[in-house]
């Protein structure tokens, strides 16, 4: 199930020649309405692409028609001819469509600092408009990845309406977002700000709760498109809750495509003063080269672990290191800052997934951040990513 299983939505990818592979590189997805509602959160990174700069203006009535995405070139860094290009490609995707280029959203994934190769994306429209198909969400998830390994999508039913969505990732996973390219779906009647809050609270807890190399994306960008095409109008509640799942599942995702990764690992941390303190905690474990590291050489290094949650600034989070315990995969190897039960009762070879929870006693809040080890394999993957 994908992106286009919500009615009212057709989607397609094609092979416009943007990658040197010859790869599919160009995707499309449109709402067919009735209603013809968006929303959309992007990097906060201060250096960003154009299509980024383009499709926040876009967005910004709460109104989209379509999303045209590209895979084969981020368009960031590449001065007023790069914003040209973006402005040419939601023109002639709008013009297709007969609808307003400022109702086209745009979204780039690539090397940063090249222009794209604007001629043959915009050559690409046509077949790509040609192909569109309320079957085409599949197509459109395999055009958008780059070092991705598979295509991410996912969908969630609810009672007469549901959501849908793609995505793609696999490394520069940081907030915010993850470097990643999402498209949402819903065919519920929502209005433009309650399909906003829906976004923004789903993605504070699961895209922005992924952490795989501490490194910002400039291209980030996760759209909510809106049909009505089912009649039913949820409440906000459910609707966000229908959303988080989706981002959810596509999140997890990202993570378990991460670049070189063996493992994946969840950092969960319990009883912190402030769910401030608790992701700050977590993200400062996921971010340790050190700890990420040890976990793909099979080591629960505890230690490590420790050590990074001292990082926290007081005024950030509260807590005695003589409170902490860690467990990783069900043992806990350290109780009151100190050694606990014996680190070679941690299995971490024997599977993917690793958890590490840590217990700071200090308040009654907590939080989960997502990352993965550090690999050979991820060192060479990036070392060559331009070649």
């Amino acid at each position: 199930m994908t992106v286009t299983s919500p009615r009212g939505f057709r989607a397609a990818g094609v092979t416009a020649g943007l990658k040197a592979s010859g790869r599919p590189d160009l995707a499309l997805v449109v709402n067919d309405g009735p209603d013809h509602v968006a929303a959309a959160v992007f990097t906060t990174n201060r250096v960003v692409g154009h299509p980024v700069i383009w499709s926040r203006q876009a967005v910004s009535d709460g109104v989209a028609h379509a999303v045209v995405l590209n895979s084969g070139g981020a368009n960031v860094c590449t001065g007023p001819e790069g914003f040209l290009d973006t402005h040419r490609t939601a023109e002639a995707v709008a013009e297709a469509l007969q609808v307003s280029a400022a109702d086209v959203l745009v979204a780039s994934t690539g090397l940063i600092g090249e222009r794209l190769p604007i001629q043959a994306l915009l050559t690409g429209v046509a077949p790509l408009v040609e192909a569109l198909s309320p079957d085409g969400g599949g197509a459109a998830a395999e055009a958008i990845m780059t070092t991705d390994t598979v295509p991410k999508q996912a969908h969630v039913e609810r009672a007469g309406w549901s959501v849908g969505g793609i995505a793609k990732g696999a490394g520069m996973l940081a907030p915010a977002l993850a470097t990643m390219l999402v498209v949402l779906t819903t065919d519920a009647q929502v209005d433009a700000a309650t399909a906003d809050r829906a976004l923004r609270a789903a993605t504070r807890v699961t895209f922005d709760r992924v952490d795989s190399d501490g490194a910002m994306s400039t291209s980030d960008t996760v759209v909510l498109l809106a049909s009505g095409a089912s009649g039913v109008t949820p409440t906000a509640q459910e609707l966000t809750d229908a959303v988080t799942e989706v981002c959810a599942e596509l999140a997890r995702a990202l993570v378990a495509d991460a670049e070189g990764a063996s493992h994946d690992i969840a950092v969960e941390v319990r009883r912190a003063d402030s769910e401030e303190a608790a992701v700050a905690v977590a993200r400062a474990v996921t971010r340790s080269a050190l700890v990420k590291t040890a976990i793909f050489g099979n080591d629960p290094n505890w230690g490590r672990i420790l050590a990074q949650v001292g990082t926290v600034p007081v005024e950030v989070a509260a807590f005695e290191a003589d409170a902490i315990d860690v467990t990783i995969n069900g043992v806990m190897v350290c109780r009151a800052g100190g050694a606990h039960e014996p680190r070679d009762a941690v299995d971490l070879a024997g599977s993917r997934e690793v958890r590490i929870l840590i217990d700071l006693h200090a308040g009654d809040h907590s939080a989960t951040v997502w990352t993965n080890d550090l690999t050979h394999d991820y060192v060479h993957e990036n070392s060559a990513y331009s070649t």
